[in-house]
């Protein structure tokens, strides 16, 4: 039982370190970050349902519990607009480095979501994720829009990933993702519609664009986040959002060397991002010698 969780473990690493290549994306794709969110979650659940289709899995969902997906996928739908439009007016580094604070928001809201006690190294980790954050943005303040966008993304991430952690235990994973999607892409159609963004022009993509589009939506996208779904039958809520906290390395080591330019930060902000990688590994030690604590 504890060789399956460690190997959850990794599993939920090698999906971080997909995620980490998605800013990276956003930030390649010209278009809008409503307009790349829209085709994101439209191809990736239509990725996810030949694939549903393929493995014979049920699409039949309570309605009490469709409720709840078509909710979750708002807020998916929500908290990736303001992840791109983040990175748009700011750099993948300090949108990613946001990211951290969601170990600190989960310490705080999962005890109250899950009605159980507070765990002490929980709140713990999480203050150092603060103090590693308080060094990235020491002198990257000049990103304030940027960072607001981030900051109000990540506390939409932490509610979904609560939500899910409950629902994977009554659904196939990926049949809850497909609906989150399918519902996301129904809310911001709805959007387009009143807004009259929907010309002719949207639909006319760079050949570039549309094989970064599809890279993201079925690797970074329909895979990771389905797989991200599943490990939560092993691992808790504040597991999965504190190793998520590794996206923002992951991710600015990736940007530095593919993008560059104004990738490249001040040497504060990496000495940041080694703290949060420490507070992430002392984490999964935790978890993995004190399982029944979770």
């Amino acid at each position: 039982m504890r060789n399956d969780k460690l190997r959850t473990y990794f599993n939920l690493h090698l999906i971080v370190f997909i995620w980490g290549f998605t800013a990276i994306l956003g930030a390649l794709i010209s278009i809008s970050a409503e307009a790349l969110v829209w085709y994101r979650m439209l191809f990736a659940g239509v990725f996810l349902f030949f694939f549903i289709v393929l493995k014979k899995k049920s699409f039949v969902i309570p309605v009490r519990e469709f409720f709840k997906l078509i909710f979750a996928g708002l807020l998916i739908a929500v908290h990736w607009i303001f992840f791109f439009k983040a990175i748009h007016v700011s750099n993948v580094s300090v949108t990613l480095s946001i990211f951290s604070l969601g170990a600190f928001f989960t310490s705080i809201l999962e005890p109250i979501f899950y009605g159980r006690k507070i765990l002490w190294y929980e709140v713990f980790f999480g203050l150092i994720i603060i103090a590693g954050l308080g060094i990235i943005l020491q002198a990257e303040m000049n990103y304030f829009e940027g960072i607001v966008y981030a900051l109000a993304s990540i506390i939409i991430g932490v509610l979904f990933t609560l939500m899910n952690g409950k629902l994977i235990h009554q659904h196939e994973s990926s049949v809850i993702t497909f609906y989150e999607f399918m519902s996301g892409v129904v809310f911001i159609s709805i959007y387009f519609l009143f807004e009259h963004k929907f010309v002719a022009d949207f639909f006319v993509l760079s050949p570039n664009d549309w094989v970064l589009i599809l890279i993201l939506a079925s690797i970074c996208t329909a895979y990771a986040f389905t797989a991200s779904v599943k490990v939560m039958q092993q691992l808790s809520p504040y597991t999965v959002m504190l190793t998520t906290s590794l996206e923002p390395v992951y991710g600015i080591i990736l940007a530095y060397f593919i993008i560059g330019g104004k990738e490249k930060m001040s040497a504060e902000f990496y000495i940041g991002a080694i703290l949060i990688v420490i507070t992430v590994i002392l984490n999964g030690v935790i978890k993995h010698y004190y399982t029944d604590e979770e």
